[in-house]
């Protein structure tokens, strides 16, 4: 009986042993960092990423996401990215499947997606990226205290401060606003335009474009309307017919300020812009602050400041502006297209 309890006691020590070392991950398996993200207690980790089209800016932040992901010891093979593709239908059934309750997080990317997620009022928490103006969206109600299992990150667009430093650079008296009328986001935008303008007291005009093949008339009826700079919101719909704007106001000599580096690209002459790579991993950090055990509505959402000041070297040289020219107090970001 004796020999039988000291085997016993040599079995229970193992055990016990063998338990704190899985505890502490010492197999490199269970209670790993890897097995800490599986949130949802499925015995999966599944990371689901949305975004409503692919432009430059939401390719970076996806990447941008994707890459903080891995340095927090992600894999390729938990990381699932979807794209709608600019449909709404696919963009519904997209967040369908993702709010099954398989996914222990999702990221989106901008307004469309990470409405339709919080519209489903998923138990997934939902961490947005690049979000304009979250409280106008309905995605939450107080930036401090997320209340709708969602928080993140907030690009929201320095309004003033790019009218500033187009009247800096090339002063106007009249600026043409241009927007499809159909993301909350870029109506936001030009509504905040509207009231910087008046209160300094330069006249505005705006048309809207409902389809990217609307650019072109709606830009040419800005200028027939005096319009003698143009400013351009984060707006898909604009962005995708913002070449023949861009063409048309370069020919004319007219100045084309916007809200993303990724317009710049596309030709607008100058904005304030923020890292669109940089906003992604920010928003990564932010969703490890529920994956260590915080709660989403313990998570302020976090407005990401302006980087640098990004300028179109081809529309510089239309303009005949030199960069000494622009008037920054922030470092130029010189994009040649």
């Amino acid at each position: 009986m004796r020999k039988m309890k000291k085997v016993l006691s040599v079995l229970a020590t193992v055990v016990m042993v063998a338990t704190a070392l899985t505890a502490c991950g010492g197999n490199g398996k269970s209670g790993s960092a890897t097995d800490k993200k599986d949130t949802n207690g499925d015995g999966e980790v599944k990371v689901g990423i949305v975004s409503m089209i692919e432009n430059g800016a939401f390719m970076d932040m996806k990447e941008g996401i994707v890459a903080e992901l891995k340095a927090q010891g992600y894999e390729d093979s938990q990381i699932d990215y979807k794209c709608a593709a600019g449909d709404a239908s696919a963009l519904s059934t997209i967040v369908t499947n993702m709010t099954d309750g398989t996914y222990d997080m999702i990221f989106s990317i901008a307004t469309p997606p990470t409405q339709a997620l919080v519209n489903t009022e998923t138990d997934t928490p939902v961490f947005f990226c690049a979000v304009s103006a979250p409280t106008a969206a309905g995605i939450l109600t107080d930036m401090d205290k997320p209340d709708k299992n969602a928080t993140g990150t907030s690009n929201a667009i320095p309004v003033s401060k790019i009218i500033d430093l187009a009247q800096a650079t090339t002063p106007v008296k009249k600026i043409g606003l241009i927007y499809s009328g159909n993301e909350d986001n870029a109506t936001n935008t030009v509504k905040q335009c509207e009231e910087y303008l008046k209160s300094i007291n330069v006249e505005y005009v705006e048309k809207t474009a409902a389809s990217s093949n609307d650019v072109e008339t709606a830009t040419n009826a800005l200028i027939a309307e005096g319009a003698e700079a143009i400013f351009v919101p984060n707006d898909s719909i604009i962005q995708d017919g913002v070449s023949k704007l861009t063409e048309i106001c370069n020919e004319k000599k007219i100045p084309t300020y916007c809200s993303s580096a990724t317009t710049v690209a596309s030709g607008c002459f100058a904005t304030l812009a923020i890292d669109d790579k940089g906003i992604g991993k920010k928003t990564v950090d932010i969703a490890m602050d529920y994956v260590n055990g915080k709660e989403v509505a313990d998570i302020p959402a976090q407005v990401v400041g302006i980087d640098y000041c990004s300028v179109n070297k081809s529309a510089m040289k239309t303009l005949g502006i030199s960069q000494d020219n622009i008037k920054t107090d922030y470092k130029l970001n010189v994009i040649e297209n």
